[in-house]
């Protein structure tokens, strides 16, 4: 292949368009997910800090999981997970215990308080989906969660 064939060509005006649209409801998007997410992560607790929701919800779906692992998949630092991690700790969110597998390591899991509290919490947020999404039809709920999984598979390998 020349360097011709691999080079991309330019935007269409209607593709151009369409990608500005796609960025700029993205935008949104993120601004309102994180404004929900705060209001998610007080419901939880009300002395969580904002972003701890969801690293709620991953140990939830992966406990047991090593600090490091959690530290890896959000793509933060160690030092900055561990923090996070000794807040919710303190609150009895979640718990630590050693690692079978490596004596200086350590798994999380969600205590039972912490799996009660998301609970709550996530059921609140099912409502509020309920809610906003009450005239859609089942199957228009289906593709906007379809392609929002389609949308984040394309994102995991990504660097902000």
């Amino acid at each position: 292949m020349t360097e011709a064939e691999i080079a991309p060509r330019p935007p269409t005006a209607g593709e151009h368009e369409a990608y500005c649209a796609v960025e700029r409801q993205l935008a949104i998007l993120l601004r309102r997910a994180k404004a929900f997410s705060v209001g998610m992560g007080r419901k939880v607790h009300p002395e969580l800090d904002p972003g701890a929701y969801g690293l709620l919800v991953r140990i939830d779906q992966s406990s047991p999981m090593r600090s490091s692992d959690l530290a890896a998949y959000l793509r933060v630092g160690r030092a900055t997970i561990s923090r996070q991690l000794k807040v919710l700790e303190e609150l009895g969110l979640i718990s630590r215990s050693p690692d079978p597998e490596d004596g200086r390591a350590h798994l999380l899991a969600l205590t039972p308080e912490g799996s009660r509290r998301l609970d709550d919490a996530r059921s609140a947020r099912e409502g509020q989906l309920r809610t906003l999404l009450a005239a859609w039809p089942e199957e228009d709920v289906r593709l906007l969660a379809r392609m929002l999984e389609r949308f984040n598979i394309l994102t995991e390998g990504l660097n902000p």
